[in-house]
């Protein structure tokens, strides 16, 4: 395995733990992952290698900066796909992110089914649909507790396995 995906995975491990421990990845890892992997890319194939790496964590940050305003994930995972961009370049970077948002879908369905929370926001959602569409109201005045709640859980959980997916099959 070449090193930059090292390079890679010891970040997302790193970032796997904290966010797991404390729902935060901290400055420290993503800011020092951002910038092993400009070093490195420089270093072994200078200016290209370096373009290589502003690119990936250019990719990486931007489109991670419109799931951050959507509110689907925190500041800590747009400034780690910037360094994983960084060590692995844009192709790969794609990849994963699109590995990782599939496999955050599937662990919120089974979080949803362990709770049995499936049925009441599937419910809630169409109720608001219909309103909207039949009623053309946004909002009954009725609360759905069940649809305002987020659903929330470490993103790291999906990441790993995502990356890990991605590297497999690219």
């Amino acid at each position: 395995m070449p090193l930059e995906i090292w390079g890679c995975f010891i970040l997302l491990i790193a970032a796997f733990i904290t966010d797991i421990r404390t729902m935060k990845i901290p400055n420290v890892i993503t800011v020092t992952g951002l910038a092993a992997g400009i070093v490195f890319h420089t270093i072994t194939n200078g200016g290209s290698g370096f373009l290589f790496a502003v690119k990936g964590a250019a990719v990486g940050f931007g489109l991670m900066i419109i799931l951050y305003v959507v509110r689907a994930v925190g500041g800590g995972d747009v400034k780690l796909f910037a360094g994983i961009g960084a060590w692995v370049g844009v192709s790969l970077t794609l990849s994963m992110l699109m590995y990782s948002i599939l496999t955050a879908g599937g662990i919120g369905i089974l979080i949803l089914i362990c709770r049995r929370e499936m049925l009441a926001r599937l419910g809630g959602m169409l109720r608001r649909v219909l309103g909207i569409a039949m009623l053309r109201k946004t909002h009954s005045g009725q609360s759905f507790a069940t649809m305002d709640e987020p659903l929330t859980f470490p993103f790291m959980l999906a990441v790993l396995p995502g990356a890990i997916l991605a590297v497999y099959y690219f």
